[in-house]
């Protein structure tokens, strides 16, 4: 054991380092998660299939090419803890450590070789300076990091602050968001096909109306990809 390994160690024993999902002593190598808990992470690989869950969730919402989900997301399970610290512990190198993981899945795919441009969902810069960073960007950030497309940042915008929609009907998140974003300079998304990415998707109705809002760009085609779909 050397010196810094002598010194993590140490550290641990009063700041111990625990894996966010069960709780176990991380090893050195292993960041808020342990091992065990990512190889039992609910993966969907769903960007292989044509028709799968997350395309059906919004299929008639709105126009796009294709959609899909990392992970799937149940109540008290894995990817419950996992999303929670992403945006709300302050977590931001795990939002960008699972981005990479479903990066590493698609690349090379059919699903993202025709995208030219990675767009996050955008948070209200009232939301985002309270929560500190956009979750949706460091989850781009991390699907960028492996397929070397790049991301869009602040061209696509939040022009409303409205509240969370945590506990709202599908009537009422769509009415939550509806005519809340907007493309400042429509011509640098014209033409190209870009991912849109999230971090949860549960009715689709912030999905819906930045696709809205994309739609407006002469020539635009839209994919979908999300960390999590709703069981």
């Amino acid at each position: 054991m050397n010196f810094f390994e002598c010194i993590y160690e140490f550290s641990t024993l009063f700041f111990p380092n625990c894996c966010i999902v069960c709780g176990a002593k991380l090893l050195p190598s292993e960041e808020s998660i342990c091992l065990k808990c990512l190889y039992q992470l609910p993966k969907t690989n769903n960007f292989r299939e044509v028709g799968n869950s997350t395309e059906t969730l919004l299929a008639g919402r709105f126009s796009f090419e294709r959609a899909a989900s990392f992970c799937t997301f149940s109540k008290e399970g894995i990817f419950q803890s996992i999303i929670h610290h992403i945006k709300y512990k302050h977590k931001e190198k795990l939002g960008i450590a699972m981005g990479r993981l479903f990066g590493q899945d698609l690349k090379g795919s059919d699903f993202i070789c025709p995208i030219n441009l990675i767009i996050p969902v955008p948070l209200h810069p009232k939301k985002q300076k309270e929560r500190g960073y956009n979750q949706s960007e460091r989850i781009a950030e991390g699907i960028s990091e492996v397929t070397s497309i790049p991301v869009s940042r602040g061209n696509l915008v939040r022009t409303v602050y409205n509240p969370t929609q945590t506990k709202l009907n599908k009537t009422q998140r769509w009415e939550n968001v509806e005519n809340i974003f907007e493309v400042i300079t429509p011509e640098e998304f014209s033409g190209k096909h870009v991912l849109l990415v999230d971090d949860i998707v549960t009715t689709g109705s912030t999905l819906e109306a930045c696709a809205m809002a994309l739609s407006k760009c002469r020539g635009i085609k839209i994919s979908v990809a999300t960390l999590a779909n709703v069981l």
